[in-house]
Formats: structure tokens, sequence, C-alpha cells
């Protein structure tokens, strides 16, 4: 059965409802991300903007308070799933490197057979071009492809995403090219919900203290609620305050966070600047482009590709790795000193012999055959010797049969010869 595209992906996302939402690895780090957004505001609901219905000159005038609290609710909550369930701009992956970036350097080659062979090498970076400026951009080994300009593969996702900001562990998601137009927004929209509900609780607890005669501290007796959704908000107003101011310097200088925390100290010219107002309308008023991948497609099977040319690795015998031609190369010289030696001891018997003629006695065949027998030995253990070095490549010491055989042909042949001087 064919597969869909999301349930081979290789990245760490998850997917829901078929592929048609992805999500980061730790997506469950949303669910806290809406506890504290949600709980806080039905807290506000009930016991705060519950008493202030009816404190305002239209005596219905304070549901105003309560509707707005509502709907901007569920307007963070939307931006929220518009940045954690959509693709950030994930590049899809190559199944193979692209070939027409090999290349053979002759600067590099390898010494093969003692010829030098030009390498066949792949660059780790090239230079593209961005408004007029060269910009190095790196071959991502994982993804097998070059990632364009502002690209970076997100550790967490496995995935190269373009225009990398960051990864948010409270949206579970990357921040890209195509969500972080709603990860500003659900940033700056949760800083001024989380003044509203602020700014309303304050205003009870006025309303109180107008209500008792009373001082303050009477009045946070009244409401505790009020009190602890003031300080609630006050701490979140640090981080995600904090966090829209900086982003904002950001965009007015077509930066993004990846960018400014590691090529801050490089004091790089930043390309990609093109005056505040220009930056602002590229991230807010231009298209969010279509996702790249298909997660609801079916996979389709890749015609099978003829193998990368690639240059022959030098061998150990190339290199001068195998000693055993050059252990049998010392017995052959070993082997052959022993054959002079016995020739010249086999010319001093024959001219013994020839010596005595017919006045002596017939002589004793014993010394010539003792030495014709040891020259037999070495030629045969020659042979074996050599045997033995094939088998021993194969694990193997058995003598093969046929050096059995060649001995016996050596040894009829030796012994038919002498019997020449013997008249």
């Amino acid at each position: 059965m064919a597969k869909r595209v999301y349930e081979v992906w290789k990245g760490s996302n998850k997917f829901i409802l078929g592929g048609r939402l992805i999500f980061g690895p730790d997506a469950r780090s949303l669910i806290i991300t809406l506890l504290l957004i949600i709980v806080p505001v039905v807290i506000f609901c009930v016991f705060v903007v519950r008493h202030l219905r009816h404190e305002f000159s239209p005596y219905n005038a304070g549901y105003a308070i309560l509707v707005v609290a509502i709907v901007f609710t569920i307007y963070v909550l939307v931006l929220l799933f518009l940045t954690s369930a959509r693709d950030p701009g994930i590049i899809p992956r190559n199944s193979h490197p692209p070939e027409e970036e090999f290349r053979y350097d002759s600067s590099v080659s390898v010494e093969v057979g003692g010829r030098q062979t030009p390498s066949l090498q792949f660059p780790r970076t090239k230079e593209v071009m961005v408004n007029g400026i060269p910009v190095r951009v790196k071959y991502c080994d994982t993804c097998m492809l070059y990632r364009p300009p502002r690209c970076s593969h997100c550790s967490i996702c496995n995935n190269c995403v373009e225009r990398f900001d960051h990864h948010c562990p409270w949206v579970g998601q990357c921040i890209g090219l195509r969500n972080y137009r709603y990860f500003f927004m659900f940033v700056s929209s949760a800083t001024l919900l989380c003044i509203y509900v602020f700014a309303m609780s304050a205003v009870y607890i006025k309303i109180l203290m107008d209500d008792y005669q009373s001082t303050v501290w009477r009045a946070m007796k009244e409401s505790p609620a009020s009190v602890m959704l003031m300080a609630y908000c006050f701490i979140c107003l640090w981080f995600v305050g904090g966090l829209t101011g900086f982003h904002l310097y950001l965009i007015g200088t077509n930066q993004t966070t990846y960018e400014n925390f590691r090529y801050r100290a490089d004091n790089r010219i930043n390309v990609y600047n093109l005056g505040c107002f220009h930056n602002f309308l590229e991230v807010f008023c231009t298209e969010v482009k279509p996702s790249k991948n298909n997660f609801q497609a079916f996979i389709q099977e890749e015609v099978p590709r003829a193998p990368l040319p690639r240059t022959r690795e030098a061998e150990p015998e190339d290199l001068g790795g195998d000693p055993r031609p050059k252990v049998e190369d010392d017995l052959e010289i070993g082997e052959d000193l022993l054959k002079i030696s016995q020739r010249r001891n086999i010319e001093a018997i024959d001219d013994d012999i020839r010596s005595r003629g017919s006045n002596g006695p017939p002589h004793n065949t014993s010394e010539l055959e003792s030495v014709l027998s040891s020259d037999h030995r070495a030629s045969t253990i020659r042979s074996e010797t050599r045997h033995s070095s094939w088998g021993r490549r194969n694990g193997s010491w058995e003598i093969a049969p046929e050096v059995l055989s060649n001995s016996n042909v050596t040894e009829s042949r030796i012994y038919s010869t002498p019997k020449e001087p013997r008249q």
C-alpha cells in the first residue's frame, strides 16, 4: 500500500489529521502555554469582570469588558495555533547529493599504482549573490542540499528551515519564513492581553476602595483574585513584553534571532536590510509563500540512479601493505643459494669418481643420492611454501594436491639422472 509523505517523514515533527497539521517534537509544551493563557482569563472573567457589568454609566456597559476579554483571548489562541500548527518553511530533503556540484580537483590527487589520479571533490560551501553582495551558503549533510541564504538546520525538528529565526519551546515549533508573522502577532497580542487584564483588575480594586471608603489594603482583601491577576500579569509582561520589544528591533533592522546572536560580534554588513519602513512591509505586507511540502501526497518511487563516479582508493598492495610477496622472495633466494651449494658438492663427487676410474671398486652412490634427495626436498619445500602461502590468504594451511603431484614428478626426474656415471 502506498504511503503518504507525512508517514515516512524523516524529520522529528508530529502530524495530526492526516498530515494537515504539523507540529514540532515538543508539541506537548503547547498544553502548558494554553493553560497559562486560558486559566488566568477564566479567573478574570469570573472574579473580576462579573462585578464590573453594572459599574459604568450605561447600566450594561460592563458587558463590553467581558466581550473584549473573550474575543481577545480567542484571537491570541488563533495566532498561537497558526504559529505552531503550520509548516514554518521546511525545505524538502534531497534523496541524493546534487551531482552537478561534483568536480575533479587536480590539485588534490591520490597516488594509485604509482600514478596521480585527480580526487573527486564536493565543495562544502558556495557563494550566491544577495542584493549585489556575495553571500556564502553551506551544504547540509542531513538534508543533502545547499541551504538558501538565511536558512539553517534546526537540531530539534531535524529540518532545514527558510529564514530560520529560532525554535520556540512555548509554541512547540520552529519559527521561520512562513510563521514568523504569526509568532510576532501572538507575542505582541499576549502582551496587550496582559496589559488589559492588569488594567481591569486595577480598576476593580479602585471601585472597591470607593465603595467601602477604605484603603487599598482593605480593597485587596475583598478581591484577592484581582491581586493575583495583577501580580501574574506583571511577571508575564517582563517576558512577553520584552520579547515583543526585541522582535520589534529585529524587524526594524531585518535580522533574525539566530543571526543576531551568532553574528553580533562579527560586525558583518547586513545585506538584507532594506530600511526600517520596507523591513516592516516585508514582514507584515508580503504574501506568505505556499509550503514546499505536500505532506498528504503519496510517495512516488524513484527510478534507480547510476552510481556516482568515484576514484578507486589505493589498495594495500599499491601502498606496499602485503608483506607476503617479500617473504616468498626471501625464501626463493635462500633456496637458490642452497642449490648452488648442492651443485658444487655433486660436481666434486663426480670428479672424484672419474679420477678413480676403473682402478678402484665401484663407488657407493649413497652419498650422491643423499645430496640429490636433499635438493629434491628443497624444491618440494619451495613449492609447499608458495602454496601454503596461498592457502594462508584463505585461512587454510592445507597443501594443495597439485603440490604433491609436482613433487613426485620432480623426484622421478631426479633419480633417473645419476645412473649415467655408473659404467
